[in-house]
């Protein structure tokens, strides 16, 4: 499905067909019919032991039907199967499977859906679920579901991996007013999944937001190759629950440890252009000002109160955002000063005063929408005894609608506020009793904002010599060898990221011979797959003289074997000794998410990279622009940028050594976890001093 056109019949069939409908008293057939009654088409019963159900007629399967366009399925488990064959077979391209146990109960469930699958696939259906609560969509009154409530009227399109937070979501929105196009039950995803229903409601011109709760995503890239598409013009707003996952896999290298689950999914949808909500309440703040808001034309917002504490609130709020407070032109400071009492704040936040009445107010939001400077912005009122939120609430959507920029509101307080509201609600524009929550849905405009501005870059294609990095792996393989080291200091050489001079020997004479070709003085280390912190057993020797080569080697061999008798000594990395005083160690690194593959990490590097944890994170394989915004997202961003006198770094060799470690890992789905620690970066390089990586042999 991937177009409003293909799913065109789930959401807005001609004719439904219950199969398995039934009017015993709480069977899940029987509330799906009841809930079909207010369908502006036709519904059919499917029942082989039924007449009629409920005046509806019935028919012993779907052969003998009229034509359906959407098939409901609330059957037993066993016999689910031969229920969507039959609709296959009757030319039905849409189903819904509400029977649960699939996947979800293990064994035999399993097997189950393998065959649920296998049947939509030969019969091209478009299936939901199994497992599913079902699908709702406002405009035809379809409610295919056996939830307890219907939806109000909206432009929200809403999916859902959980039945059960649809059914408390329904009740909390009718309360609210939030109202709804389509709403879907993904159950198991077996064949529609998250990314079919995102594309289908792209296209859709009566969905104004896109919402959803997740689970889990089946295929990251493939999400965030579908939603960036999405996203350009559709907004999407997530939830994604289990964000506890992260670091749950034991990893070895700091990559793993630090890039985790929760990572990856906090990474994919970034890169996916998903506006992602922290919980519930968010979720809603966010689509509602999306839905009714027009665009900022920049992320600096004026906060204008009649209540200090409050604006104060609203200012720190605004620290904790992407958003700025806007520096007003001075027309507007001495407009201001011309017009508000002498007590009054002219400057952002501008604050009114508490006997501020309407005039007041109007003038101030007025004046600060009218400065060029500010983007968007907050009114905030306390109630006083000389303003009417009513009548305030007519003068902001006046004054919204005058300038065509965002406005929120927070009119605090209970009762006083409802009437208020929905003036406010009338015209798009969201009311928050907490500043706060006003604030963070300004926010997702600016994320929203910054999505629509995105010019998505193809990842380049460097020429690299990728025999010279299989013979690498596969040597390693052939040897049982699923941990690499320095050894594998070539593969980094054959994707052109730049490595010190150097060789890995077995003997001493060996060793004399490599450091004799370097020019001055060399660095030793241990070369075992067995032992990861060479350091920490006195295995690595640096500035050590040609002469004292042969020597170095003997005790680094040493060292090793008695603190490891059964390690494998592989031999000694003999390197070219780089000042690493002359630049600033980064890592460099990758980590294999399951749902979304290869997960690439920057960050400080060298001893500090578990204490700071000052690291970015984006999913391989990336463009020039996404391994940039990398290094942007670093707060010690300013120590590559020549902070506190020091050389800046050369931050186009950085942005390539990323990219090339990108297309190493997506090219060679066999490395599972990979370190560069650290990548020297100075003014003029982007060297990768020390490696060590995992592998699985199997997938070579």
């Amino acid at each position: 499905m991937t177009t409003q056109e293909d799913a065109g019949g789930l959401f807005t069939p001609d004719r439904v067909a219950v199969v398995g409908a039934t009017d015993r008293d709480g069977a899940i057939g029987r509330a799906i019919i009841d809930n079909l009654s207010d369908f502006d088409n036709d519904v059919i019963a499917v029942n082989p032991g039924r007449d009629d159900v409920l005046g509806y007629p019935c028919y012993p399967d779907l052969g003998d039907a009229p034509p359906v366009d959407l098939a409901v399925v609330v059957v037993p488990p066993q016999i689910v199967v031969d229920a969507v064959r039959d609709a296959g077979q009757a030319g039905v391209e849409n189903v819904v499977v509400i029977t649960a146990g699939f996947s979800e109960t293990g064994g035999d469930g399993a097997d189950r859906e393998r065959d649920l699958v296998a049947v939509a696939d030969d019969y091209d259906i478009n299936l939901v679920g199994p497992n599913s609560l079902g699908l709702l969509s406002t405009p035809t009154g379809l409610n295919a579901t056996f939830g307890p409530s219907n939806a109000l009227p909206g432009n929200l399109s809403f999916m859902s991996q959980s039945g059960a937070f649809i059914t408390a979501v329904l009740d909390w929105a009718n309360d609210q007013g939030i109202g709804f196009k389509d709403i879907a039950s993904l159950g198991n995803k077996a064949v529609l999944s998250e990314t079919d229903f995102m594309q289908a409601w792209a296209d859709d011109p009566d969905t104004n937001v896109i919402l959803g709760y997740l689970e889990g995503v089946d295929d990251g890239r493939e999400f965030i190759d579908d939603a960036r598409e999405v996203t350009q013009d559709t907004p999407a707003v997530v939830v994604k629950s289990g964000r506890t996952e992260a670091g749950a896999q034991a990893a070895s290298s700091h990559t793993g440890t630090i890039a985790g689950s929760e990572a990856a999914y906090e990474a994919g949808f970034k890169q996916a252009g998903v506006v992602r909500a922290e919980n519930v309440q968010e979720l809603f703040d966010f689509a509602r000002a999306l839905d009714g808001l027009p665009m900022p034309n920049s992320e600096d917002v004026a906060v204008i109160t009649n209540a200090g504490g409050p604006g104060v609130m609203a200012t720190d709020a605004v620290g904790d955002s992407r958003l700025s407070m806007a520096s007003f032109e001075d027309d507007t400071i001495d407009a201001l000063q011309g017009s508000m009492p002498d007590e009054a704040n002219v400057y952002n936040p501008v604050d009114v005063i508490g006997d501020a009445e309407i005039d007041r107010f109007r003038t101030a939001i007025d004046t600060v929408l009218a400065d060029e400077h500010v983007g968007c912005a907050l009114v905030l009122s306390a109630p006083t005894a000389v303003i009417d939120y009513t009548e305030l609430s007519g003068v902001i959507t006046a004054l919204q609608e005058k300038h065509n920029k965002p406005v929120v509101t927070c009119l605090m307080g209970g009762e006083r506020t409802e009437q208020a509201t929905d003036v406010l609600g009338d015209a798009g524009i969201p009311n928050y009793f907490d500043p706060a929550r006003a604030i963070g849905s300004l926010d997702a405009l600016a994320v929203q904002r910054e999505v629509e501005s995105r010019d998505y870059q193809a990842p380049t294609a460097f020429d690299v010599d990728r025999d010279a990095a299989r013979d690498i792996l596969e040597d390693a393989a052939d040897r049982g060898a699923t941990r690499l080291g320095v050894e594998a200091m070539d593969l980094l050489d054959a994707y052109g990221i730049p490595t010190p001079t150097g060789d890995v020997v077995d003997s001493p004479d060996a060793a004399r011979r490599v450091a004799r070709d370097i020019e001055g003085d060399v660095v030793m280390k241990i070369v075992s797959p067995d032992i990861l912190h060479k350091s920490d057993i006195g295995g690595v020797k640096v500035g050590v003289e040609t002469d004292a080569v042969a020597d170095a080697y003997e005790d680094l061999i040493t060292r090793a074997t008695n603190y490891q008798p059964d390690a494998t000594i592989l031999g000694i990395q003999v390197q070219e000794m780089v000042d690493v005083d002359a630049g600033t160690e980064t890592i460099l690194g990758m980590n294999r998410d399951p749902q979304f593959g290869p997960l690439l990490l920057f960050g400080l590097g060298g001893i500090f990279v578990e204490i700071l944890e000052d690291t970015s994170v984006r999913v391989a394989p990336v463009s020039e622009r996404e391994a940039g915004d990398m290094i942007d997202d670093l707060d010690s961003a300013p120590l590559l940028r020549g902070a506190r006198g020091r050389d800046p770094a050369d931050e186009a060799a950085i942005t390539e050594a990323i990219q090339r470690l990108s297309q190493l890992v997506t090219d060679f789905p066999a490395i599972l976890e990979l370190d560069v620690n650290p990548l020297l970066a100075t003014d003029d390089s982007a060297t990768a001093l020390d490696v060590q990586l995992t592998i699985d042999p199997d997938e070579l």
